[in-house]
């Protein structure tokens, strides 16, 4: 299985951006945990605080080689009508995932934009929501 893994806008300051928020793992100690955890699948991971960069991680997707997507948008959640016309481009199985509750915070952040075009999305489990947005991606990909 090959699993495409986006993150986006300041999520590269994981570790260091309001730890009591988000937890004290960077980035990196996400991606490796994921490839600890699940060492059968291909992880491409991708970080990015543009736009666009993530439109065409996901239109990369439409190539027939990526079998799932797990993404944390960020504030792009909330804000990005492209993203959410890019996620409805692919027809594999999509999982939005959350660090934090969004619905326990600013009420502008209730609200999940690219949520709509996913899945599914897991929220407020820190490190755990990206792993079970793993889990959540292969049982969708056995019923297919």
């Amino acid at each position: 299985m090959k699993l495409l893994v986006l993150n986006g806008p300041n999520l590269n300051y994981l570790g260091k951006r309001d730890p009591e928020q988000y937890g004290s793992n960077t980035l990196a100690d996400i991606e490796n945990t994921l490839r600890e955890k699940y060492s059968d699948i291909d992880f491409i991971f991708v970080q990015s605080n543009h736009e666009g960069d993530l439109i065409d991680a996901i239109h990369s997707a439409k190539s027939g080689t990526i079998d799932g997507l797990v993404a944390n948008w960020g504030g792009f959640t909330h804000s990005s009508v492209a993203i959410h016309d890019a996620l409805e481009l692919i027809d594999i199985p999509k999982v939005e995932v959350h660090l934090s509750n969004i619905h326990a915070r600013e009420e502008f952040r209730e609200r999940s934009i690219t949520g709509r075009a996913m899945d599914g999305i897991i929220t407020g489990f820190g490190i755990n929501s990206y792993l079970l947005g793993v889990e959540a991606v292969q049982q969708l990909s056995a019923k297919s």
